[in-house]
């Protein structure tokens, strides 16, 4: 059996990872038993509330602020903790605690609340992604990527539980439960991940490097980053292609749920089903389509990815009812958006990891996230006034900027040889 498993390459990867990127990949469908049980109605619990579409867009802008704010000093809190440690205390302090205070909401102020410290999921975003590929081999990154992702989108097999909650305990009781169990479970991988992980060969490098620096001596290393940065054609299209892909991602993620209740009128019950079928589709997508994608080669894996995301909303706005045309048109708007997603994210994330220099990472990184943040935040607020208009324009806005990604490939491709 495992020799007919090593046939396939993305299955080899897998039974092959050894050290962080095992510990990192093997903990993460713990993500879907708690986090990812609460996010199909994250946006619709506010709703709940009392609050409205534009606090909504207030709350992501916030949020999208916090995440700015941590990535900028996110590369100076890793050198100095190490990537072992960082990531422990800061998913700690950006997502157990944040799950307590949503399960005891009473409104918009404890979600403010909230979103201030979940921002701080960007310095683990950097210590996390450290821990993941510095000791991994380098032409595994695409595949390891690849792995991070269904695991993530495991979570679909436990979206069930959510829909059968919500249908006998009503939306806000059931989410509160939801969220209790998501700091059991997150707080429990966090120390599951610590366990099992030791501090990467340039974690130890950094570390002792920074010791006795302050945080101004520190600070002054970003100019290094900057330089690296702005050298590097490669490293400023894999900003570009992660700031479009984190906008359309955190629309689509806020305002998914709000088109489909109150536009196309599904039933709240029925909300973690369309996500669940996405997530099995792309499962299916990255063992078939996304494992056949060579890193050498990236353009047009990339082109295809923002056209089926691109079609995947054109579908979706087109739907204004619960009918059985509506529902099919839905579930195939699901099968390019999910392909789009897939695609998008793991090339994403596979861009910025081959084009940073390793000895650097943690400062570009750093920049890099600050840098999308800084670009993002208004967009929660747009599409918050947006979908205050009218349920479609936040799509409309995401499609406006996947075309962008589209013309920034190929302007990129045009001048430079494959990544």
């Amino acid at each position: 059996m495992k020799k007919l498993l090593l046939k396939h390459h993305l299955l080899r990867t897998l039974l092959e990872l050894r050290g962080n990127p095992r510990a990192c990949v093997y903990t993460e469908p713990m993500w879907g038993l708690s986090m990812n049980l609460c996010l199909p109605y994250a946006s619709v619990y506010m709703l709940s509330l009392g609050m409205d579409d534009v606090q909504v867009g207030i709350i992501s802008s916030i949020y999208m602020f916090s995440q700015m704010i941590c990535a900028f000093f996110s590369g100076l809190i890793i050198d100095k903790l190490g990537r072992r440690l960082s990531t422990m205390v800061f998913d700690f302090l950006a997502w157990s605690l944040p799950c307590l205070i949503w399960a005891f909401s009473q409104g918009f102020w404890f979600f403010v609340v909230a979103a201030l410290l979940n921002g701080m999921m960007k310095i683990t975003t950097v210590s996390w992604d450290c821990l993941l590929v510095e000791d991994a081999p380098k032409d595994k990154i695409t595949q390891i990527y690849s792995w991070v992702l269904i695991c993530g989108n495991l979570s679909a097999l436990f979206a069930p539980i959510s829909s059968v909650m919500v249908s006998r305990l009503t939306l806000v009781p059931a989410i509160r439960i939801l969220y209790i169990n998501a700091f059991v479970i997150m707080t429990l991988k966090l120390f599951l991940l610590y366990k099992f992980s030791t501090e990467t060969a340039v974690g130890k490098i950094k570390r002792e490097e920074s010791r006795d620096k302050s945080w101004g001596e520190m600070l002054s290393g970003y100019k290094k980053a900057v330089s690296q940065i702005l050298a590097s054609k490669g490293t400023i299209f894999a900003i570009v292609i992660s700031i479009l892909v984190e906008i359309v991602g955190m629309i689509g993620m806020t305002f998914w749920q709000i088109i489909a209740s109150r536009r196309i009128g599904i039933p709240d019950t029925m909300l973690p089903i369309f996500p669940m079928v996405k997530s099995i589709l792309a499962i299916i997508l990255f063992f078939t389509v996304i494992a056949h994608i060579r890193q050498a080669k990236l353009k047009w894996p990339l082109m295809g990815g923002f056209l089926s995301a691109i079609i995947g909303s054109l579908l979706l706005i087109s739907i204004s009812g619960t009918s059985v045309w509506g529902y099919v048109i839905l579930s195939v708007s699901l099968v390019f958006e999910a392909l789009g997603t897939a695609v998008l994210g793991t090339l994403r994330e596979s861009l910025v990891a081959i084009h940073v220099n390793p000895e650097e990472r943690s400062g570009i990184l750093a920049l890099l996230q600050t840098t999308v943040m800084l670009v993002s935040v208004p967009f929660g607020y747009i599409g918050g006034v947006l979908s205050d208009i009218s349920k479609i324009l936040p799509f409309v806005l995401c499609i406006g900027l996947l075309l962008l990604g589209m013309l920034a490939t190929m302007l990129y491709y045009g001048k430079y040889k494959e990544a």
